[in-house]
This record gives C-alpha cells, structure tokens and sequence, in this order.
C-alpha cells in the first residue's frame, strides 16, 4: 500500500465532504431562517461514514451555531 496514495485520496474525500455538507447545511439554514423556523443557538448534528470493503462505519457528532 502507497501511504501517500492513500493520504492524497483521504484529503480529497474529506475535502469533498467538507464542502458538500457545508454547502447543504448552510443552504438548510438560511431556508429555515427565511420562513422563521431557525430560532438560534446550537443544534446537534451527525455525520456517519461508511467505508465499503473495509466493513468501517463510524460517527462524527458536534453542534452547529446558528448565530
């Protein structure tokens, strides 16, 4: 196994998650904003991973601010 093959396939996944799910929750944010259903603060949030042929699932939770 190539570590750096590896590293550099990871970095783009993570990079592409990153951007999607920012991108999605902000989107979902300002919706919620506009018809008066974001009311502020934190809210809980969850990503789950599933990696294929590794049989590897894991979650990353945390809080998103609302401001």
């Amino acid at each position: 196994m190539n570590e750096d093959v590896l590293n550099m396939s990871v970095r783009k996944f993570l990079k592409k998650v990153g951007v999607t799910a920012q991108r999605e929750i902000e989107d979902a944010m300002r919706t919620a904003a506009a018809s008066g259903k974001l009311k502020g603060g934190a809210m809980p949030a969850k990503a789950t991973f599933t990696i294929g042929g590794l049989n590897l699932t894991f979650d990353v939770a945390g809080e998103v601010e609302a401001g």
